[in-house]
């Protein structure tokens, strides 16, 4: 096959991969992170693996490769080619397809269950352009007990993170059981640490003063009563909760808390919850129509960073 057909056929592939990214970007326009290649930084950041184990040379599926260490801005979640600059080197890939000229292994990290390309971005590009189901590949896999699904955005997979502590809080405290309580929930991960913190804390003032000390189960119980209740009936009260769209009244149980301490310690103990709402929404808060702006100026903006 001559090197004109050659490259007439690459540029038409590229031209067909470049055109998918684009098509991609247009059917996410209102949510573009939902197009966006997953950054393995972002996910070591979620997952916090504790150590690595080479794994050698093996055969992955290409379906479970689903984000890239450095170049997560030059593709989209599916891998096809988002930028021009990308074609002469994704098009040498291609021709080299086309020839079934073996291509040396790329390299990946595991975490989760799913895969993160080290090297070899163009080719695990290629390789979905074309329909390949397996690649070689070098691994070094990051220990995780949490497990990932190929194919689900950032937003889901924090989501499945944020399930995965939700569940090992409830099991080992036993806390719905305790309290019948099931609803301690959030949209960040990380919080059921600081909320186990909060209950070893107020445990631990209730037990001051007492000879005979109460136990966990009670502790939950009074926790839950006595300070997390308290401050969910003041964002009750004053609305606030519409002024933090897509967040839960235990982000703002927690950030409130937060928030009263800082301000406690610098205007005075003696400052109650009702005292910090106004200032609390005012400083933290975005009201619907702030909001709705907001997402439309950081749409455009996003746009003309693109073009």
């Amino acid at each position: 096959m001559s090197g004109t057909v050659l490259s007439s056929m690459s540029d038409e592939d590229f031209s067909r991969a470049r055109h998918k990214a684009l098509f991609n970007e247009v059917q996410h326009f209102l949510n573009p992170d939902e197009a966006t290649l997953i950054s393995l930084s972002d996910i070591k950041k979620l997952l916090k693996p504790e150590n690595e184990v080479y794994k050698g040379m093996q055969t992955i599926p290409v379906k479970l490769i689903v984000g890239s260490e450095g170049r997560y801005n030059d593709f989209d979640n599916r891998f096809f080619p988002k930028s021009m600059h990308l074609k002469s080197r994704w098009e040498h890939i291609d021709i080299a397809h086309i020839n079934d000229i073996p291509l040396p292994p790329i390299s990946l990290y595991e975490l989760g269950g799913v895969y993160f390309v080290r090297d070899g971005n163009h080719r695990v590009s290629v390789a979905k352009s074309r329909g390949v189901e397996f690649i070689d590949a070098e691994v070094v896999s990051l220990q995780s007990e949490i497990k990932l699904h190929p194919g689900d955005s950032l937003k889901k997979m924090t989501k499945q993170v944020i399930n995965y502590e939700k569940r090992v809080f409830y099991t080992e405290t036993g806390f719905g059981d305790v309290t019948d309580f099931w609803s301690l929930d959030f949209s960040v991960p990380g919080q059921y640490d600081v909320i186990y913190n909060h209950i070893l804390t107020h445990k631990y003032y209730i037990n001051m003063n007492k000879s005979d000390e109460i136990g966990m189960d009670m502790a939950m119980q009074s926790w839950l009563f006595h300070v997390y209740f308290p401050v969910i009936s003041i964002i009750d009260k004053y609305h606030i909760m519409k002024y933090f769209r897509h967040r839960t009244k235990s982000d703002l149980y927690v950030w409130m808390i937060n928030y009263w301490d800082e301000i406690k310690n610098k205007y005075g103990s003696e400052l109650t919850l009702d005292d910090i709402a106004a200032p609390f929404m005012k400083t933290f808060g975005e009201s619907p129509v702030k909001h709705f702006k907001n997402k439309i100026k950081g749409l455009i903006f996003k746009k003309k960073i693109k073009t």
